[in-house]
């Protein structure tokens, strides 16, 4: 079975990555296949990264419809760097990580309300910071009603 095979080296920040992808596009093998309408490939990603004389892996496994490695090598990064630039934002301006809910269903609800509120301070005034935009509804009345309700 043909794996088309796509590698990229990234260097900066003190670390040094290696990014290997592979893409199988023959999904005939699989159990029942016309069930997989529009499925194009399977695909892998793994990632090893050296910082401070350590090394570590990651590997994720996708279905996918696209059929060309370098695509699917630039979507897989793209998406952990859309997930990672969130989780950046909700700990910087919610201090998540600092957070001690931990009862339930409680922490997946205060997530799901946080990214809800990012998403409001970030159309609130797009010129200034979405932690400027906190501070700003935290102390003015009409401009939370406005954030709120988008008046």
């Amino acid at each position: 079975m043909p794996v088309h095979v796509y590698e990229q080296t990234d260097q900066g920040h003190g670390r040094y990555e290696v990014r290997r992808s592979w893409l199988v596009n023959d999904i005939s093998t699989l159990p029942d296949p016309q069930v997989w309408a529009g499925l194009r490939g399977i695909g892998r990603a793994k990632c090893e990264r050296h910082e401070g004389g350590r090394v570590s892996y990651k590997r994720r496994y996708y279905i996918t419809t696209l059929i060309d490695v370098r695509t699917f090598a630039r979507a897989t990064r793209a998406h952990w760097g859309i997930e990672n630039g969130l989780h950046w934002r909700l700990d910087v301006t919610f201090r998540e990580d600092e957070s001690r809910i931990r009862c339930a269903n409680a922490p997946a609800n205060f997530n799901t309300l946080r990214q809800f509120a990012l998403n409001l301070l970030k159309r609130a005034l797009p010129s200034i910071s979405v932690k400027q935009n906190k501070l700003k509804a935290a102390l003015d009345d009409d401009f939370r009603a406005n954030v709120v309700f988008q008046l």
